[in-house]
């Protein structure tokens, strides 16, 4: 009844604040303190030790409760056969391990026991860092309530985006260990956490900011191409160039011969013969020189088309993929 009573005393607050700041809108966050607890290393290892020795408990009560039962069993058997002294004398003793068997009990998993004790005592160190990483980052993200889903007060509804479990995890993974990141690291790693906060808030920036980064994707694929289309260009005009020179050093070739097998009459038709047919050879081999470097273009545009493609199909897959385990962190059930 006085949980139930601080619960209404607690949300008739909040309403009248609520309304009080009605106008200029509140921040209001939740953590759940069982997942935090289950979630930190240090608390996993200690309660698995008290789970141990809670069994251990539970068989030393388990050991006399079957022994008050053996010793049931016989006095019902031979309790025709008793004085009525050795009765009762029995009867006590069983009383008396019956008692010592409840303040066994009672000593270990009693509202005051061993076990609730211990548990409290296991739970203080981490509640106590709950609260700093909760206040923490209420001041940085701006809250005005940050609630505990866990506890006695009732939550009908509380949307994923506004649960900073994960968030009071990190913090405390952090305070817990020496901290080795820099000063500018330090600054970069909160200004993406306040930046995805604001992306949680505010469904409508996150999709502004994944139809940005598509379109990025698009013109880098774009001037990409552009830019291979224009060395493709240049390399075109660089091969005309060296062709004209080839065939016009060529023809200066055929001159040269022509004169000397003029000069030199019927002697030189030989050599001019054997000059002709290098002159056939080396245009074969310009022109099977000129098909192998364009097919070789060829093969090398395709290549990096393709490589393009591949990059964007990649970067579009690895974007829906962090997408779709930020949604699946988001509905993860508490």
């Amino acid at each position: 009844m006085r949980k139930h009573l601080i619960a209404f005393i607690f949300l008739t607050s909040f309403t009248f604040v609520a309304n009080a700041q009605g106008a200029k809108g509140i921040r209001i966050g939740y953590i759940d303190m069982e997942y935090i607890l289950q979630s930190v290393p240090d608390y996993a290892e200690a309660n698995n030790q008290l789970d141990q020795k809670a069994q251990k408990w539970k068989q030393e009560i388990d050991v006399k409760n079957n022994e008050i039962t053996k010793l049931k069993e016989s006095l019902q058997i031979e309790k025709a056969l008793l004085t009525k002294e050795l009765l009762e004398e029995r009867e006590e003793a069983i009383r008396f391990l019956e008692t010592e068997m409840s303040n066994l009990q009672q000593k270990h998993f009693g509202p005051k026991g061993d076990l609730i004790v211990q548990k409290a005592v296991l739970v203080k160190p981490i509640q106590d860092q709950v609260f700093n990483a909760v206040q923490d980052i209420a001041e940085k993200r701006k809250y005005d309530f940050i609630l505990d889903k866990s506890s006695d007060l009732t939550v009908i509804f509380a949307a994923k985006r506004y649960d900073v479990s994960d968030l009071v995890i990190k913090t405390i993974a952090r305070s817990s260990k020496k901290d080795t990141r820099s000063k500018k690291e330090i600054k970069a790693d909160e200004a993406r956490e306040i930046q995805e906060d604001l992306e949680d808030v505010n469904p409508e920036l996150a999709e502004r900011k994944k139809t940005i980064a598509d379109k990025k994707v698009a013109r880098d694929l774009m001037l990409a191409e552009r830019k291979a289309a224009a060395e493709e260009k240049k390399r075109e005009i660089a091969e005309k160039r060296q062709q004209q020179l080839d065939e016009k050093a060529g023809k200066k070739t055929i001159t040269a011969t022509e004169d000397d097998s003029t000069r030199t009459a019927e002697d030189d038709n030989s050599t001019t013969s054997s000059k002709a047919e290098k002159t056939a050879q080396a245009a074969a081999d310009r022109e099977a020189a000129k098909k192998a470097l364009a097919d070789e273009k060829a093969k090398t545009l395709e290549d990096r088309k393709k490589a393009l493609e591949e990059k964007k199909a990649k970067t579009l897959a690895d974007r829906e993929a962090a997408k779709k385990a930020k949604e699946d962190t988001k509905n993860k059930p508490n």
